[in-house]
């Protein structure tokens, strides 16, 4: 039976036999005795992280410890709320911060800077107003962004949109092949606001080593 530690982009905590290539918490215990998921966070620090760091070894999920997550890959973990590490991830840590800081015309910004942007924007329903975007908006999508349609979850890359699910993306298709309505960005608008000044996300081994 797989751990409930799997993160999808709507940042649902679900049990998948997946394995993830990034990991990250969300500042503390969501989990009880048995395992499952009983509690949300109240930390505003939700992290991504490398699966491997100075050789720290860690037993999943255990009493009073904080709850390790799992993620397809940073572009998934970026659109679930979640944000580089300044610890393990640091030099990335530093590049969000200052493309964040860029898109709103300031100086690199604070980890707890950032963690007071994404905070209330985690906090909106994904069906949300102010999610909701045109067709023509999600082709002027950067890369690494995620939008939603129904049940689907698509990452933009190149152009194009790659169906998302736990054990990778499918083949890419055009945007035009989406219906012209209900399409909402998953990923906080901040973090997209950070994906235009360039922070480049990094996507799964299966799309860093396809040709398209």
């Amino acid at each position: 039976m797989p751990y409930q530690n799997r993160v999808d982009p709507a940042g649902i905590i679900c049990a998948h036999p997946a394995r993830g290539e990034f990991y990250g918490n969300r500042g503390g215990v969501l989990h009880d005795a048995e395992q499952r998921i009983v509690r949300r966070q109240k930390s505003r620090a939700w992290l991504v992280c490398v699966t491997e760091f100075k050789g720290r070894r860690r037993k999943l999920m255990q009493p009073n410890r904080y709850t390790e997550l799992f993620f397809l890959d940073e572009v998934t973990a970026l659109a679930a709320g979640h944000r580089p590490c300044f610890e393990c991830r640091r030099q990335d840590a530093l590049a969000f911060a200052q493309a964040l800081g860029l898109s709103r015309g300031e100086d690199r910004l604070s980890a707890p800077a950032i963690d007071a942007l994404l905070a209330p924007e985690r906090k909106r329903a994904p069906e949300a107003p102010e999610r909701l975007v045109t067709l023509e908006t999600a082709k002027s999508l950067p890369d690494g962004a995620m939008i939603r349609q129904g049940e689907s979850h698509y990452a933009v890359r190149k152009g194009k949109l790659m169906p998302w699910s736990f054990d990778g993306y499918g083949v890419p298709v055009a945007l035009d092949t989406l219906a012209p309505t209900q399409i909402f960005l998953a990923t906080p608008p901040s973090t997209v606001a950070a994906l235009r000044q360039g922070y480049k996300p990094a996507f799964h081994s299966c799309v860093r080593n396809s040709a398209t």
